[in-house]
């Protein structure tokens, strides 16, 4: 097949992004010619509203309702998908491909849900599908996964790759705001939606770790195989008694591989202040691998936003173009050669923060910590905070070594049933393991 002399580009969706892809088609035409060693171009560009007030410098002649503009048209080599959601951009990714045409999506939902039937119709008609801009805006995770840590076993991945819940986090932990007052915040500056669901319940999160922890194994780890605790419990106390033990609080993305088995999660956990993890504040991401070959190696940076998401869509682009340039293949997507399974979160066995409110009176110590020793818990610490008069209670805050969540779990549901105790404010995983910087 015959290298075309011009590199035609099909842009779907024209929001935030969009706009930034198009205006650097459009605006940087020339220089983006010159890293590829062809011209490139936009010929079309998928919009709902054509009427709506858009950047004057996108050609009104660009704009089409139709997909089948770009879908059907044979002189568009690539397209570029940045719509979101699932419906209709998985069927519109699915007739690119389909179609033999290259695909760049920036679509984490798609990729984390139907990622497997992408690659294949990828590799049954030869076409390129990079997604750099799924995961954590400008930071290079992705592609670095897929080829420059080839050569590792990768044993974890840890991140925070969320940045509205990081930046909730962060104010809660900063400012000692609660979390409705820091979520109004987010919501107010643009990094929350009007409803933020999807941030602060770890959905988001569980989309982008299950695309890397797919990547890293190389072996399909599903949205579903992932455990997921939202941020929504955590209260101004459990930051000021986290902080107080030496500890952060940051919502974690975590996949592990040990003895053929992968275990993931998303939630709220401590780590200590000393890791670097713990610094990562305000919208930033950050995403920790450990490999054989590399050891720990830590991608930080701004994880959305129009900007670096934008510099992901076109670093990708500009990746396949040039593949179309030379004639080369595809790079085919690496499968694990051996059978792995998916271990559960109930075989965890990590360190646990408890924050609960009980009676104040003598023995309550005694009857917490007999259920627990009966599960196998051992205390590492207890402290007593903020004692009420008036309602004649107090707050306890326990610390305990390492255990298995399943144990935890069922501890905690005999504990919540004593007379003494009047809430179980929160339980929450202490990622102690995690080496300090």
């Amino acid at each position: 097949m015959t290298a075309p002399v011009e590199i035609n580009v099909g842009l779907m969706g024209l929001g935030s992004v969009g706009g930034g892809v198009a205006a650097a088609l459009l605006d940087r035409s020339e220089t983006l010619s010159n890293k590829i060693g062809l011209p490139i171009g936009l010929k079309k560009i998928l919009v709902r509203d054509p009427g709506k007030t858009r950047d004057p410098a996108i050609p009104s002649g660009l704009l089409t309702t139709n997909p089948e503009d770009i879908l059907d048209d044979d002189d568009i080599h690539v397209v570029v998908e940045v719509i979101g959601g699932t419906d209709p951009a998985a069927s519109y990714l699915k007739r690119a491909l389909s179609a033999g045409k290259h695909v760049v999506t920036a679509n984490k939902e798609v990729m984390a849900q139907s990622g497997p039937e992408l690659f294949r119709l990828a590799e049954q008609n030869r076409v390129n599908l990079l997604f750099e801009a799924s995961v954590a805006g400008g930071i290079p995770i992705v592609g670095c996964l897929m080829n420059e840590l080839l050569a590792n076993d990768v044993f974890s991945i840890r991140g925070i790759i969320n940045g509205t819940t990081n930046y909730i986090l962060t104010r809660m932990a900063h400012q000692g705001a609660e979390f409705q007052q820091a979520l109004k915040e987010a919501q107010d500056k643009g990094y929350a939606e009007s409803d933020p669901t999807n941030d602060v319940e770890g959905i988001d999160a569980v989309y982008k770790l299950s695309i890397l922890a797919s990547l890293a194994f190389h072996h399909r780890v599903a949205p579903q195989d992932i455990y997921r605790q939202g941020i929504s419990t955590l209260e101004a106390n459990d930051f000021r008694y986290a902080n107080e033990l030496g500890y952060a609080i940051k919502s974690l993305a975590i996949a592990s591989l040990e003895n053929g088995s992968i275990q993931a999660r998303v939630y709220p956990a401590l780590i200590p202040l000393d890791h670097m993890l713990a610094k990562v504040d305000g919208v930033y991401n950050a995403v920790e691998v450990e490999g054989s070959l590399c050891g720990k190696v830590l991608f930080h940076g701004m994880g959305a936003g129009r900007e670096p998401t934008t510099s992901a869509v076109v670093g990708d682009l500009i990746e396949i173009a040039r593949r179309i340039g030379v004639q080369g293949p595809p790079s085919p997507m690496v499968q694990n050669g051996r059978p792995l399974s998916i271990r559960s979160i109930d075989e965890l066995e990590t360190r646990y923060y408890l924050r609960l409110t009980v009676a104040d009176r003598p023995g309550v110590l005694a009857q917490i910590s007999k259920i627990l020793g009966d599960g196998g818990i051992s205390l590492a610490s207890v402290i007593q905070k903020d004692s009420d008069p008036a309602q004649q209670t107090a707050e306890l805050v326990i610390t305990t070594h390492p255990a298995r969540e399943a144990s935890m779990q069922r501890s905690l549901q005999q504990v919540a049933g004593l007379e003494v105790v009047t809430r179980i404010s929160n339980l929450l995983r202490i990622e102690g393991q995690l080496d300090p910087s």
